[in-house]
């Protein structure tokens, strides 16, 4: 279909979310074009990785369960009932005739068009992974297009975020997150999600991802697997060092400090006060990460977060990166195929490394000596990230595949444990997560 002659109302245009799946590429595309051409009058340039705002209020408070983990950003929209709105007729959008007295202007400030456009982009989002498999075996090439137009709608919904100038609140989206604890009170971290550049694809750390809250919720429920527990912290005469790679909202770095802190209050803590850093490399992530670890830190914690930038591609090792850590966490940070090349020697450089003193007779024995990487992948099955979790392990061996009579360290997969996608959690590419233990064998 080419070019429309004029843009239509999004109520009598956008086609019904009830039948997503008969819905072809062209149709989408047609409905994001019409979109495009009532409320923005340039393109939108397509980042590589983007994320929607929510329509609702800004702040926003959830229960994290193991059954039901808070959205990552991706929002799902109150979906309408199968008898109701446009359900009952589908509009072909660029038909002919011309309404009188049609002025865009009043179309475009139409504050209930908006609202259901906004709407409309949000339950797209959240019911593609539907329309994102309905393919046949002869419409190979439509997966990358549909994968594609994924990506316009959400950089479209993230524009509609970043342009509301009548509503500058919803330009930063406050999460209140609520995370368990076995047999404790709950965890709970505030985190600002800052609205995506639509012109700089590398500020994808303004967002809370899938993967950090699934990681989040396993320290809180798991902290002793996490060495984030006291009684379970070794190096007692030096003080516990912790890192975030790609930190984004600070998430991860702001529960293990939040976990530390609580353990520093056990009768038998004595240990020195720990170092978290949070790194990442936008500017604009980093000026976000330090409002976030503001938000969360009160003057009275013995855990406090720095935060610095580090270049995975070229890192530069100054304080507080001169010395290693003990614990290393990573989160969605491989989106990119040398992502994984260029963690891995970042990893060499920072993760303690093992004792000459423990030279071990079996796995278990050994894998206590050093530090230990943490690292959380989603498992995405379609678009330009599909498989991208495949690089980790194409870059860090099996532990179990090496030779232990090495007489040099390697970095390598002690454990990897798949993790099933949770309702409301995460993009609709996203099949689930994969958690990796990674240290020096």
């Amino acid at each position: 279909m080419g070019q429309l002659d004029r843009a239509l109302p999004p109520t009598s245009s956008l086609p019904p979310l009830t039948r997503l799946t008969d819905q072809s590429p062209n149709q989408i595309t047609n409905a994001l074009t019409n979109l495009r051409n009532v409320y923005f009058a340039r393109p939108i340039p397509r980042a590589t990785i983007s994320i929607p705002k929510r329509s609702s209020p800004p702040q926003v408070k959830r229960l994290v369960h193991d059954y039901s983990v808070p959205d990552s950003g991706y929002a799902s929209a109150e979906e309408d009932e199968e008898d109701g709105g446009q359900e009952e007729e589908e509009v072909v959008i660029g038909s002919d005739g011309e309404e009188e007295g049609y002025d865009p202007d009043v179309l475009r400030c139409d504050g209930f068009e908006r609202a259901f456009a906004i709407k409309w982009l949000t339950g797209f989002i959240s019911r593609s992974d539907l329309w994102l498999s309905a393919t046949s075996d002869q419409e190979d090439d439509d997966e990358d297009l549909r994968a594609d137009l994924l990506d316009e709608a959400s950089s479209l919904l993230a524009k509609f975020a970043g342009d509301d100038l009548e509503s500058p609140g919803d330009l930063n989206l406050t999460r209140t997150f609520s995370f368990p604890r076995e047999g404790e009170k709950l965890l709970e971290v505030q985190l600002n999600d800052a609205p995506l550049s639509n012109e700089d694809h590398t500020s994808v750390g303004l967002q809370s991802w899938g993967s950090a809250i699934v990681m989040a919720s396993r320290m809180c429920l798991e902290p002793r697997t996490f060495r984030l527990q006291v009684p379970d912290i070794e190096r007692e005469d030096k003080a516990l060092r912790v890192l975030e790679l790609g930190a984004g909202t600070g998430l991860l770095s702001i529960v293990a400090a939040k976990l530390l802190d609580l353990s520093s209050q056990h009768p038998s803590s004595n240990k020195p006060e720990p170092t978290i850093v949070a790194t990442d490399y936008h500017p604009d992530v980093l000026s976000n990460l330090v409002n976030n670890v503001t938000t969360n830190s009160p003057p009275t914690t013995s855990s406090p977060v720095q935060v610095t930038a580090l270049d995975w591609q070229h890192p530069a090792y100054s304080s507080p990166l001169d010395e290693p850590f003990d614990i290393i966490l990573a989160a969605d940070v491989i989106y990119h195929p040398s992502h994984a090349s260029w963690i891995k020697t970042c990893v060499e450089h920072l993760l303690v490394r093992l004792s000459p003193h423990s030279v071990p007779s079996s796995f278990s024995t050994k894998y206590r000596g050093g530090g230990v990487f943490w690292l959380t992948v989603p498992v995405r099955s379609t678009g330009r990230h599909e498989g991208m979790c495949d690089t980790v392990s194409s870059v860090f061996p099996l532990a179990s595949d090496l030779n232990l009579s090495s007489a040099r360290d390697e970095l390598a997969i002690l454990d990897v444990e798949r993790v099933e996608k949770k309702e409301g959690v995460g993009r609709a590419d996203e099949g689930g997560y994969l958690v990796f233990k990674i240290g020096w064998v």
